[in-house]
């Protein structure tokens, strides 16, 4: 074996074996210091990383549901109110 695999440690703790490699940032870490995202193991600081990039997107589309909910929301206000004015108009108007 070759020295580099002999001396494989923990990124984050160098006392304890290397289980992986990040395939984010190339760094070796043990089994608590990696977690399993989309079939692959990341190091922490990689996750959070994509996490702040996939957000904005996420926040962005949410915004647009809600916008979305309150128009149609008005839209149904707007139809179920003109459908009972008509109603009443049309009970007024036989009387």
């Amino acid at each position: 074996m070759t020295a580099a695999a002999l001396h494989q440690r923990c990124w984050n703790h160098e006392g304890r074996e290397a289980v992986c490699r990040c395939p984010e940032c190339g760094r070796s870490f043990c089994r608590e210091c990696v977690t399993e995202h989309h079939r692959r193991l990341l190091c922490a600081a990689c996750l959070a990383r994509l996490a702040r990039q996939t957000e904005p997107r996420t926040q962005g589309r949410r915004n647009l549901l809600a916008a979305a909910m309150l128009f149609g929301g008005v839209v149904l206000a707007w139809l179920l109110f003109f459908g009972a004015g008509e109603g009443i108009l049309a009970l007024a108007g036989r009387g």
